[in-house]
């Protein structure tokens, strides 16, 4: 199917820092990024939750929105994502309600098992039973939103009588994150929610797109419920500059970093990365598992994704430290210059307007010339008439 509808643009920030640079001074400066992105018309950020690497600093990602939404007036602002095995439902959905207040309406909802295995392995959690574990809490955290009063009972929480004492300020966004299984697709089908899909570039993930929204929308309606593409993201790595050159001189500085430290983290498949760095370059860029280029590989990145998807509601930047700071915010500027504007719809009209005037020759210049030399023919004859007879200076 074609793409019928304007894309959105964010980012998905866990965030990834290399380490060995002042921790104190990341977090700020995750909050100007985001400022950032909001002075250049993004139009979403999702923040992630993590305890125990050392690099994705950000333990509350609501506590992190509630800051940004006190400097920042447009861009949405998302848990990407809270780790539902890690809280008591009834507590993590009074939070997220009050957050949808304090942003009045810009707090959306993101929900996932817990990535990073070191986190659970230090609250006592086996890892066997995060996917179940977040399931069970999701299905009790919307029941709440949706005002019911709710008892459950549960080997790890409990609800008595559980209702929550306000009512959510506005219809806000909730998405569950999936990656390569359909367990994510599922779970969002099932409550007729959104899909973050956060391997969508991956040689792997990028094939299985269209499959798994296939499987939200059969779930969905199997539950009585529609979804729509305009609530599907997709997330994938990505810098750009001036010219290809520039962008991988950039990234020089934590691409590989940050992808050594994913191989701790998620599995990454059985291809191997080369350590030229290159050969590592072109290897992201064949296989259309990241961008590090110009605007023009970046609209080429998004059509691909398009194609394969058919079609989606909002393209996440991956929230890396790629490249250095000042390099990172320029990456993010020259995309809003150049790529957002094809897919958002803006740039068509612009462009028919500048073609309309550009294909006319010098039709509206002929105009404009004999407007002005028919004032300057009619002043004169009112001065003749009037026996003050005038002519243009230098005619």
């Amino acid at each position: 199917m074609a793409q019928t509808w304007p894309l959105r643009f964010g980012i998905f920030m866990p965030p990834m820092h290399k380490v060995g640079l002042n921790p104190h001074l990341a977090l700020h400066r995750d909050l100007e990024l985001i400022e950032h992105l909001d002075r250049l018309g993004y139009h979403e950020a999702w923040i992630g939750e993590h305890h125990s690497a050392g690099s994705e600093l950000i333990a509350s990602p609501e506590v992190f929105i509630a800051a940004a939404a006190q400097r920042t007036h447009s861009i949405r602002l998302g848990t990407g994502v809270n780790s539902l095995p890690y809280h008591h439902p009834f507590i993590l959905a009074d939070r997220i309600v009050m957050l949808d207040h304090l942003t009045r309406g810009r707090t959306m909802f993101g929900v996932g098992p817990g990535q990073l295995t070191s986190d659970a392995m230090m609250l006592g959690i086996d890892p066997a039973t995060q996917r179940p574990r977040m399931e069970e809490a999701f299905d009790v955290i919307m029941r709440l939103f949706r005002g019911e009063t709710v008892t459950h009972e549960s080997d790890w929480f409990t609800c008595r009588d559980a209702v929550l004492q306000m009512a959510p300020y506005s219809a806000f966004d909730i998405a569950v994150a999936a990656s390569v299984s359909p367990s994510g697709s599922k779970l969002a089908g099932r409550h007729g929610t959104g899909l973050l899909s956060v391997a969508a570039t991956d040689p792997m993930g990028v094939e299985l797109l269209a499959g798994h929204w296939s499987i939200v929308e059969h779930e969905a309606a199997k539950n009585g419920h529609t979804v729509s593409r305009e609530k599907w993201r997709l997330m994938g790595p990505m810098h750009v500059a001036e010219t290809e050159a520039q962008a991988r001189a950039n990234c020089r500085y934590g691409l590989q970093w940050i992808f050594e430290y994913l191989a701790h983290i998620i599995p990454v498949g059985d291809t191997a990365m080369p350590d030229d760095y290159d050969a590592f370059v072109d290897q992201l860029n064949e296989s259309g598992r990241a961008v590090i280029g110009t605007p023009d590989m970046a609209r080429a990145q998004i059509e691909r994704l398009i194609d394969k998807s058919g079609g989606f509601g909002a393209y996440l930047f991956m929230g890396a430290d790629f490249a250095d700071w000042r390099s990172t915010l320029r990456s993010y500027e020259l995309f809003a210059e150049e790529v957002m504007p094809h897919f958002t719809g803006q740039m068509r009209p612009v462009q028919q307007a500048y073609d309309r005037v550009m294909g006319a020759g010098t039709t509206f210049v002929d105009a404009t010339l004999n407007a002005q030399f028919a004032s300057i023919a009619e002043y004169a004859t009112q001065r003749a008439g009037a026996g003050d007879p005038w002519q243009m200076p230098g005619s």
